[in-house]
């Protein structure tokens, strides 16, 4: 079941009145840079296309989100959960990445390099072939 939010502005209401809980959360092309949005479940999000442009999502449980094509420009993803998300054609320029924990099944954009950004975890995919595919 995917959850979804009317606007930004519901979500960050609902998250200032002290909702953590967003999973399955459609926000596909949302406008939401410079969001807080810290510790929150995001996992199984749908951010493709969206704007997270400085946006903190410090300490949340990005698994298995989908952020193709989204702008995370300067965006804070320390410490975030992010096995088997999938960032290919995301714009991760600035993006603070220190100690997120990844898998296998985390897709970066071609040339990311995981050592430069302190990722924590093993093999990180950042070929840009194939479908995306969790179950394999």
């Amino acid at each position: 079941m995917t959850m979804t939010v009317c606007s930004a502005a519901d979500l960050v209401s609902q998250y200032a009145s002290g909702r953590r809980d967003f999973r399955e959360i459609d926000l596909q092309g949302a406008n939401l840079q410079g969001i807080h949005l810290a510790g929150a479940d995001l996992s199984y999000a749908d951010f493709g296309g969206a704007n997270l442009a400085g946006a903190n999502l410090r300490g949340c449980d990005l698994s298995f989100a989908d952020f193709s094509g989204a702008n995370l420009l300067g965006a804070d993803l320390r410490g975030c959960l992010l096995f088997g998300s999938d960032f290919r054609e995301a714009l991760l320029e600035g993006a603070l990445l220190d100690h997120a924990d990844v898998d296998a099944y985390t897709h970066f954009p071609k040339d990311f390099d995981p050592k430069a950004h302190r990722l924590h975890g093993i093999a990180v995919d950042t070929s840009v072939q194939g479908p995306r595919n969790p179950s394999v």
